[in-house]
């Protein structure tokens, strides 16, 4: 599966499938909340949370891989992320894009 953020594949003739997309909605436990909080006091990069987006993003990315796949697919172009705070340490990850097929 061939996963581009363009609207084009070079040399390839698309035949648009349809608007797919994958979520997830993540959060880290309690314990490293703390230690990431004092972590704000100091400065530098949360690294858990670093940790807990990369995953979101993987595990959304797979999601609307599959919806890909079970339309038939060959890539899907135009691909976006979004995030959104659903609560405090629980972030939403959404990746979307366009389903195509080679012609």
């Amino acid at each position: 599966m061939l996963l581009v953020n363009t609207d084009y594949i070079t040399g390839k003739e698309l035949e648009m499938l349809g608007l797919v997309k994958g979520s997830t909605i993540q959060t880290r436990n309690v314990g490293r909340d703390i230690t990431q909080g004092f972590k704000t006091l100091v400065g530098g990069e949360l690294k858990a949370y670093t940790e807990m987006m990369n995953d979101a993003r993987e595990l959304a990315t797979s999601r609307m891989v599959q919806e890909a796949e079970a339309l038939g697919a060959d890539a899907v172009v135009n691909i976006r992320f979004v995030s959104s705070s659903v609560m405090q340490g629980a972030a939403e990850v959404v990746a979307y894009g366009t389903a195509v097929k080679f012609v």
